[in-house]
């Protein structure tokens, strides 16, 4: 697989967020409303697309506690549902609206308080002195931060690699601000304009725009984007569309949500060139050394 620049995602590819980012999702709607999904759900959401940035997961588990208290419904179902109206959080307030009578939905809409849920979040993941500093305010809730428990899954050694034989850029659903501790944590720095973050540009993955920006800042002819959702791939494969002077390789990485040879099989299928089981493989897979 021949590629003249890799762009890589940072969480499940970079660092491991099961005890972070899930963990906050998980932990903000159960402070919050009292009940929550189970850590391993919020894969539903993943799948379903259109939930790259994590606090519109955090919004849309909420929501479905708050419909399936009113009128039982399953989550796969849920997010089966969200998945078929084109995928992200608009999709999941429209299946929950089509889903509940107008005062129930009513209700819902008057519990749903997006804004204090990012706030808990936040408080949770960055932990009181970070809040602090990248929010400003006081924290809603007092926690160490889970931000300080991810741990790093790429080896110095694949980063060498890549950075002596291809020029190496990061398309990131976090804040620029969260993108660089974790970047520093896994000791990967890489120039501003050869980077997105979500402060970076509105549409987030798989909206291909930021891949084929970063490609013709590359000069590249091809680009192999590696990531851990299905999005991931699907952005890889939009930019195929968007930009057919280029070849783009959407390259699935086990080490996040999916896993295992369903989790091969969901890559494949949503259009990857490749599967790898950790981003470490990277290397052997594009210089076959």
């Amino acid at each position: 697989m021949h590629a003249d620049a890799v762009v890589l995602d940072i969480d499940g590819v970079l660092v491991d967020v099961a005890d972070s980012y899930r963990r906050a999702i998980v932990e903000s709607v159960e402070r919050r409303y009292g009940k929550t999904i189970d850590r391993e759900d919020v894969q539903f959401f993943k799948d379903a697309g259109g939930f790259n940035n994590d606090w519109d997961v955090t919004y849309a588990a909420a929501l479905y506690v708050l419909v399936d208290e009113r009128r039982p419904l399953d989550l796969d179902a849920f997010t089966d549902r969200i998945e078929a109206a084109g995928g992200g959080l608009d999709a999941a307030e429209s299946v929950a609206e089509s889903h509940l009578d107008d005062e129930a939905w009513e209700a819902v809409r008057a519990e749903w308080n997006r804004e204090d849920l990012r706030d808990v979040f936040q408080a949770l993941y960055l932990g009181a002195d970070l809040y602090r500093e990248l929010e400003g305010g006081e924290p809603p809730v007092e926690a160490a931060g889970y931000i300080h428990d991810e741990p790093v899954l790429v080896e110095r050694g694949t980063l060498d690699r890549l950075g002596e034989r291809v020029q190496v850029g990061v398309l990131t659903g976090r804040p620029a601000a969260e993108a660089d501790i974790a970047l520093e944590r896994a000791g990967l720095s890489v120039p501003a304009d050869h980077r997105f973050t979500m402060d970076d540009w509105e549409e987030g993955k798989p909206h291909p725009n930021a891949l084929t920006t970063l490609a013709a800042r590359f000069d590249a002819d091809a680009v192999a984007f590696a990531g851990d959702t299905l999005d991931d791939v699907k952005t890889a494969v939009n930019a195929a569309e968007a930009d057919p002077d280029r070849t783009y390789h959407g390259i699935g990485v086990l080490t996040g949500g999916l896993t295992g040879e369903s989790g091969r099989e969901a890559f494949e299928a949503a259009g990857a060139a490749a599967v790898v089981d950790s981003v470490n493989d990277l290397p052997d897979l594009l210089f076959g050394e």
